[in-house]
């Protein structure tokens, strides 16, 4: 019976050890040291990395794997900390809240899941929908359909006529008076039940409009949307539950609060003073700057009826100076976290964000890091994801050129590997 179970175990460990992939990597981004290094493998067992190793490895078992990216320059997978997986920008959006069921929400929300996937992008952080978005989540965590890794805040939380109040736009017999379990907050107790029932409905970050938006059917697109009291409760609430706030600011009231108050993220930042840069660092707050959603509804305000009336001079104020923006915080130095809104866009032209990151100063090594070593910072996974390192997730991409040259070569990501699972090649 004993050299019955002896040869079990053994037969179980040759199985395990014969199923390892190697990665014969050209270059290999070093995003810890912001360093390219040629001519590695990486060998991959399960869903981890157990070994980086110099050289073109030669596989120990017969039934190894090996993956030629000699040509190809190597990173970990893409981290996204905005975006809207749930849907995309189109004409009929504002339509589309009346008319499409939740199933429809769902479907759609699967098939753009596998698109931003598919473009490299193995984590995202989805900041604001339906609640649908948790379910996603979930069937992708259980390997039911394809997609990244999500981190949502299920529904953004708002004022009453803020830029995420779900019934702005709507006429009066529909609009109710939405509370904190609809995301509606008007005061500090609002503020507290309203991060509670986030929690309650699968949330993992909270996120809040700290001041109007763009595209919400709503006159200012910068005003400041709650106190700093609302704020501080929020905040101390999402902490009891292990969770960090995201706050929506355009406006620089607003985005003052929000640090005041204890948020970790500033989405979009765009009329960001010098003295809130400051502000910023002194309380460790990241941007997430996403540039190309300030472009991309700068172009559409262009088009005839593709946006509400309300919403076209907002677009044409607001998108053009995020870019400028971004460029003064980080020569200061505030800390920047990669981020795009996509859903604002395409879902799958993320990566358009690294060449406007580098095309307002910062170096293309560091724009590879706001979406790796830092995003899994922020999202607390820095001893898993964001690297590619003995012991981490075996989260993996490539590209045909060295992006340290040709930053746009990020937009044509060749190779996905998810949790050791090959999903483009």
């Amino acid at each position: 019976m004993k050299k019955a179970l002896l040869f079990c175990g053994l037969l179980v460990s040759t199985l395990l050890i014969g199923q390892n992939t190697y990665l014969h990597c050209g270059k290999l981004i070093d995003t810890k040291e912001g360093k390219v290094l040629t001519n590695k493998t990486i060998v991959v067992s399960g869903k981890k990395i157990i070994a980086i190793e110099n050289g073109f490895s030669t596989p120990k078992s017969a039934d190894d794997t090996v993956i030629d990216l000699k040509s190809k320059t190597v990173m970990p997978g893409l981290i996204d900390m905005h975006v809207h997986i749930e849907g995309e920008s189109n004409p009929a959006s504002y339509l589309q809240k009346y008319t499409l069921n939740e199933a429809d929400v769902a479907f759609n929300a699967q098939k753009l899941a596998n698109v931003t996937l598919m473009s490299g992008f193995t984590t995202v952080r989805d900041l604001g929908g339906s609640g649908v978005n948790v379910a996603l989540r979930n069937a992708i965590n259980t390997g039911k359909v394809d997609g990244p890794r999500i981190f949502t805040a299920e529904k953004s939380l708002a004022t009453t006529g803020g830029h995420a109040d779900p019934t702005n736009g709507s006429k009066k017999e529909l609009m109710g008076d939405p509370g904190p379990k609809e995301g509606v907050v008007n005061s500090v107790e609002d503020a507290k039940k309203a991060v509670r029932q986030r929690y309650k409905n699968g949330a993992d970050w909270i996120k809040i409009t700290a001041t109007g938006g763009v595209l919400s059917v709503a006159k200012s697109g910068q005003n400041p949307q709650f106190t700093v009291e609302e704020i501080k409760a929020i905040c101390d609430a999402a902490k009891d539950y292990d969770m960090n706030v995201a706050a929506h600011a355009h406006g620089d009231e607003g985005m003052q609060r929000a640090i005041l108050g204890g948020v970790k993220t500033i989405e979009h930042g765009t009329f960001m003073s010098d003295e809130t840069m400051e502000l910023m660092k002194k309380h460790d707050v990241y941007l997430v700057p996403t540039i190309i959603a300030g472009k991309s509804v700068t172009e559409k305000a262009k088009i005839p009826n593709y946006y509400p009336e309300v919403i076209v001079g907002k677009a044409l104020d607001i998108g053009p100076r995020m870019q400028a923006m971004f460029a003064r915080a980080y020569k200061k130095g505030v800390g920047i976290g990669f981020g795009t809104d996509a859903g604002v866009f395409a879902h799958g032209e993320n990566a358009k964000e690294f060449g406007y990151m580098v095309e307002a100063g910062m170096p293309p090594m560091k724009a590879l890091q706001s979406a790796t070593v830092t995003n899994a910072m922020l999202l607390k996974m820095e001893n898993e994801i964001g690297q590619l390192k003995d012991g981490f997730i075996a989260d993996i991409v490539a590209t045909n050129e060295d992006p340290t040259e040709h930053i746009d070569t990020m937009t044509n990501v060749v190779f996905v590997m998810k949790e050791g699972k090959i999903y483009k090649k």
